[in-house]
């Protein structure tokens, strides 16, 4: 058992859109009475994710508790930003009982696993678990992410891994680093998709991995704290595919803008128009926020493929904005033409 004396770590990574967000706002609110850290990665100029994640109206992680990191690949630079803000965590005299680490889509979990055998980091806190959340709906098609044209063809049994894809190299990594895999959105898939689904993540995980199944974000809390992994000390089982290959890791095939806030007429008009942009143009994500006609509030968007989740959050004093995440070669103009352009408002006379 980890010793008493260290404060567990759970790191939650996953492919974009997968559910890590969703499965974190139900962790918080739902704490049993911890109090929790939240440290966000998130990938571009400017994350989202600790927005949303303020307004889940709980009381185990308070805005103060949330950290978050922008330099959008935590497993590049550990050194210069990762574990400074750990140990300035650690220094609080209100210590947390549980941390929890929200990787980005693209972050490589090895890398931030070792990072907590780094002296100063090793006797203070220990990796709990990492939990791998996927995309259930899109595995049980044969892919990674519902927009991804590349990644069409589902896998089988018999073929190898296709290591020439990045985003194929990542999801690997991703599962053969996890302690639990989250089968997340498992009530859009049958039967047999959630077995095709197992299937396709069983191929590259560790033995004795547990995997759970989650709709909505809703899992057992105590499934996902309290693994004891001590995952820092387990990296030899932990491999990745760079390990194994010995070559550079970078982002080359991703990139990232942002689009300033536009007024659209309704949630309707707001919806088509990040569907259009999502549509043909190499775009894997887009997440933020929009001004509607008449509303206080900036309407909250989670976009990933042909699913487009909207709500109210609470205003932020900061003017809404989307960022987008693509494949390299973004048609940048065509997309903030989409985006940007909203229908004609009649203004109140």
């Amino acid at each position: 058992m980890p010793s008493p004396n260290r404060i567990p770590v759970t790191i939650i990574t996953g492919f974009l859109g997968a559910g890590k967000t969703t499965l974190i706002r139900h962790l918080l609110q739902n704490a049993g009475g911890r109090k929790i850290a939240l440290i966000i990665n998130e990938f571009g100029d400017m994350g989202f994710d600790a927005e949303l994640l303020k307004g889940c109206n709980s009381d185990a992680c308070s805005a103060d508790d949330i950290v978050e990191l922008t330099n959008g690949c935590i497993c590049c630079t550990v050194a210069e930003d990762f574990l400074p803000t750990m140990e300035t965590l650690l220094a609080r005299t209100e210590q947390p009982d549980h941390i929890i680490i929200e990787t980005s889509g693209l972050a490589l979990p090895q890398p931030l696993v070792r990072a907590f055998s780094w002296p100063g980091v090793k006797s203070r806190v220990t990796v709990d678990g990492v939990v791998t959340v996927v995309d259930t709906a899109a595995l049980a098609e044969g892919r990674m992410v519902h927009d991804e044209d590349a990644l069409q063809q589902q896998r089988t049994a018999d073929e190898a891994l296709d290591h020439e894809s990045p985003i194929e190299e990542l999801f690997e990594d991703q599962l053969k680093c996890a302690d639990l895999v989250v089968l997340s959105k498992a009530d859009l898939v049958s039967a047999e998709g959630l077995a095709k689904a197992r299937q396709i993540v069983a191929h590259d995980t560790r033995d004795n991995v547990r995997f759970l199944e989650a709709s909505n974000g809703v899992v057992s809390v105590s499934a996902i704290l309290g693994l004891t992994a001590e995952a820092e000390d387990d990296m030899a089982t932990r491999k990745s595919h760079h390990d194994d290959h010995d070559h550079d890791h970078d982002h080359d095939d991703f990139e990232t803008f942002i689009v300033a806030d536009s007024l659209h007429a309704s949630v309707e008009d707001a919806r088509a128009a990040v569907l259009a942009a999502m549509a043909g143009h190499g775009v894997l994500r887009i997440k933020g926020a929009v001004s509607i006609a008449n509303k206080a509030a900036p309407l909250a968007v989670q976009a990933v493929g042909p699913r487009v989740e909207t709500w109210f959050a609470p205003a932020s004093g900061g003017s809404p904005k989307l960022v987008v995440i693509g494949e390299k070669g973004l048609d940048r103009s065509a997309i903030m033409a989409i985006l940007a352009s909203a229908p004609a408002i009649k203004q109140a006379s």
